[in-house]
């Protein structure tokens, strides 16, 4: 597997066509919306009525695991990023969908979000793609050097990949303890004539830094 592939699938690009990974690729294009639930608290040791009672943490268990030795995907875009923290900057949290992609040799697991603020001649919002996948950043960067540079997230090492074959769309890939997490925004015009490439990642960086916390 050499270079980017053509996205498959509209909703998770700029409606433009475009090169990304092929595990991108295939999470993005089988992605199904539906609804997870969180697995209810671990149980309370015992009780020794000789000392103090402690309540053990509540872990959830990754609602999507694979059989490749890959580590488990532990943060998921939809349950681990606070509603309003979305909300306030913009992204309808209400209206997130889930989209998964368990591949046995790899798991993503996926949430898209979009934005709807209209700025009349400017922009119709955005869409906002976030993916967790046990790959690692390395393995990105042999996938999509051409258009990737290095960059940091709040001290996170992280690659920008700006295609100008993906139009509009603006990514960064930061690596995490279970492999990358990628968040990928998708400009929506709202004026004839191409969005100029320096306006793609415009105030991206910052966003994306807000949530870095989370993951």
């Amino acid at each position: 597997m050499t270079g980017p592939v053509v996205l498959a699938s509209n909703r998770f690009s700029g409606g433009s066509g475009g090169r990304v990974s092929r595990w991108r690729r295939a999470a993005m294009s089988a992605a199904i919306i539906a609804v997870a639930a969180a697995c209810g608290p671990a149980p309370a040791p015992a009780v020794d009525n000789s000392t103090t009672v402690t309540t053990a943490p509540t872990t959830r268990t990754p609602r999507i695991v694979d059989d490749s030795g890959r580590p488990d995907v532990t943060f998921d875009p939809c349950l681990d990023l606070p509603d309003d923290v979305m909300t306030e900057a913009g992204y309808d949290a209400a209206h997130k969908e889930f989209a998964d992609m368990p591949m046995g040799w790899y798991t993503f697991l996926g949430c898209t979000y979009r934005d709807r603020t209209l700025i009349p001649g400017v922009r119709r919002g955005y869409g906002l793609n976030i993916l967790a996948g046990n790959v690692s950043i390395d393995e990105e960067l042999e996938k999509n050097g051409s258009v990737a540079t290095a960059a940091s997230i709040n001290g996170r090492r992280a690659l920008l990949e700006v295609d100008p074959n993906n139009r509009d769309t603006c990514t960064y890939v930061l690596q995490t303890e279970f492999g990358i997490a990628i968040f990928s925004r998708i400009y929506h015009k709202d004026h004839p004539g191409p969005v100029p490439q320096n306006e793609w990642c415009t105030g991206f960086e910052d966003f994306v830094s807000t949530l870095e916390p989370y993951i």
